[in-house]
């Protein structure tokens, strides 16, 4: 009987641990632009990312993932940096997940990421691509 009432508490408790890791989807390395046009490298990783800038400098930041949404196909990731900052990680084409933005928690576009190139934030909207 103790048995029947342990494996629920074991597979909630190790879905709770997954889910505070960064998805597979995000994880990996990003070409990033700021609005200035000033360029980065943002690699994510489980548990933690670091931005490197234009002149070579790194800052690493522990964080876990406290959400996600996918709605018409469009795909939004919350993460909460140790610091108790928070950003999204938002892709906002439909079935693509290579082309983002990351946004400070009042929505505001920090980095426009894209796996391939160094993209500017008009260019991840246009309406033709």
């Amino acid at each position: 009987m103790k048995t029947n009432y342990l494996i629920p508490v074991f597979f909630s408790a190790l879905i709770f641990f997954a889910s505070c890791s960064g998805s597979d989807v995000y994880r990996g390395n990003w070409k990033a632009t700021d609005a200035d046009g000033k360029k980065y490298e943002i690699n994510f990783e489980p548990k933690n990312f670091s931005i490197k800038d234009e002149n070579g400098k790194v800052d690493k930041y522990e964080y876990t993932q406290n959400s996600v949404k996918i709605e018409n196909s469009v795909t939004t990731y919350g993460i909460q940096v140790k610091d108790e900052r928070a950003y999204t990680i938002f892709f906002p084409i439909a079935n693509n997940t290579s082309e983002g933005v990351i946004l400070f928690q009042n929505n505001q576009p920090l980095y426009t990421i894209s796996r391939t190139s160094y993209i500017q934030y008009k260019e991840l909207f246009k309406l033709n691509k």
